[in-house]
């Protein structure tokens, strides 16, 4: 079985997108979704500093605009697709479910609407390494704080406001670190309600189509057969957990055996590493990477 997968806000890195510009079509794509994004796309993956990538209005489109146009580079057919919160409308579109042009699209919208649900309080993420999960889950109930993202390999991140942040690393569960992330605001929790409110206004319109592969959710690692069941869990997504753990232990419930992150890759194959052993897996940095994803898609169709 062979799985896509999407990464999500945090793996872009300046001019990431430089390289993958030389292949034939993807600068006409990310030019044609620049007008829809609203962005200029490619002077943000190829000039822009850390730092404006780094605004959720900016990283959102780019990171789902690259994927999207990279995924048509590789030209795989995958068994099952799935995304890393924004990457779920990646992964979306690679189903079928919206067109590429929706994606970019909504994600402007969700991009702009989590930038400004972020100015009204102050709040933050953190990440939590190691620890005995229970206790970990438990500490985190303690200080009112939302397990954000429950990333399986013994990463969870956090959110909450800085003052429940700040408490919770003063006093840390046994055995694990907790690192502040560099993020605009508490993503994936209560303070993203008004977000997804945005959310459900922007996807009123839309006509979402049965996914063609198999499609699964963050919200609980299930593999979503309605295209409008899963576009109501895209907007609820905004102010919920993602349970990547879950996604990932649905993958090996399928007999996954090849993994393929869209660019700009290693997030995610970074965890299946910890969490999927013997899966073979391809992070796209570079386009040098194609002729590894090429070679265990062979691999793959040969089993």
């Amino acid at each position: 079985m062979l799985v896509i997968v999407a990464p999500g806000q945090g793996a872009q890195t300046p001019g990431f997108l430089s390289p993958w510009l030389e292949l034939p079509g993807v600068a006409d794509r990310l030019t044609a979704w620049s007008e829809l994004a609203g962005l200029d796309l490619i002077a943000y993956g190829t000039t822009a500093d850390a730092d404006e990538i780094r605004d959720t209005a900016v990283a959102q489109p780019l990171l789902v605009a690259a994927g999207l146009a990279v995924a048509e580079v590789l030209g795989a057919s995958p068994d099952i697709v799935a995304g890393h919160s924004v990457g779920e409308f990646t992964a979306a579109a690679l189903a079928g479910v919206i067109t590429p042009e929706q994606a970019v699209a909504l994600v402007r919208e969700r991009g702009q609407a989590m930038a400004k649900a972020a100015t009204i309080t102050e709040t933050g993420m953190s990440a939590v390494l190691g620890g005995v999960e229970e206790e970990v889950l438990a500490a985190i109930a303690d200080k009112g704080l939302t397990p954000a993202n429950i990333n399986g390999a013994g990463q969870i991140v956090i959110g909450g406001t800085l003052e429940q942040l700040a408490a919770f690393k003063a006093e840390p569960p046994a055995r694990a670190r907790v690192i502040a992330l560099s993020v605009a605001g508490a993503f994936h929790t209560e303070h993203m309600a008004s977000a997804a409110s945005r959310l459900r206004e922007a996807t009123a319109d839309i006509t979402p189509a049965d996914p063609s592969v198999t499609l699964l959710s963050n919200s609980d690692g299930a593999a979503v057969a309605s295209g409008a069941e899963f576009m109501e869990r895209l907007v609820t997504q905004v102010a919920n957990p993602v349970r990547w753990d879950a996604c990932m232990a649905t993958m090996i419930e399928r007999g996954v055996t090849t993994m393929i992150e869209l660019v700009p890759g290693g997030t995610l194959t970074g965890l299946a590493k910890r969490a999927l052993r013997g899966v073979t897996t391809v992070a796209l940095k570079t386009p040098d990477d194609l002729e590894a994803a090429r070679a265990a898609l062979e691999s793959h169709e040969e089993r």
